[in-house]
């Protein structure tokens, strides 16, 4: 028997593998929004930020990616202290790649605390070669969930 050239012929099929971890580990119902067109003001003869144009809205998970940065305090020079956790979103590769400046609203979880919560997206989604589900580094902006 003469041994296949073709590449990734002994490994499952990568949509199979992909299936697996999406419905095992994207277990809430996310949301991702971008800036929509300004808007003119009347009142004010402004133009004002638009309502967030949704994105996608689809499965997804969200966990806090650990503590606190580290600050470096230099004596005498003030500095904003890095107090306010990262977190992470994980999407399916299907998805549209998040924007730095995007906000993510979760819909739905298991954690009542977490419904409603909405994030500033800091950095694009992280891609790659190995990839099964999209990694993006977020910052919380407004907490949500039940009273």
């Amino acid at each position: 028997m003469t041994p296949t050239t073709d590449p990734g012929a002994a490994m499952p099929e990568s949509g199979g593998v992909t299936a697996l971890v999406e419905r095992l580990l994207l277990t809430e119902k996310i949301r991702i929004g971008e800036s929509g067109p300004q808007i003119f003001d009347p009142n004010t003869g402004q133009y004002v930020p638009g309502p967030d144009v949704v994105k996608y809205e689809g499965p997804g998970l969200h966990r806090a990616s650990g503590g606190p940065g580290i600050v470096l305090r230099l004596e005498g020079q003030p500095y904003k202290d890095d107090g306010d956790g990262r977190y992470l979103l994980f999407s399916p590769l299907s998805a549209p790649v998040a924007a730095e400046g995007n906000t993510v609203t979760i819909v739905e979880s298991t954690d009542p605390g977490a419904v409603g919560r909405t994030f500033k997206v800091l950095d694009p989604g992280e891609s790659g070669g190995l990839t099964v589900v999209r990694r993006t580094w977020m910052r919380i902006e407004k907490a949500g969930g039940a009273a």
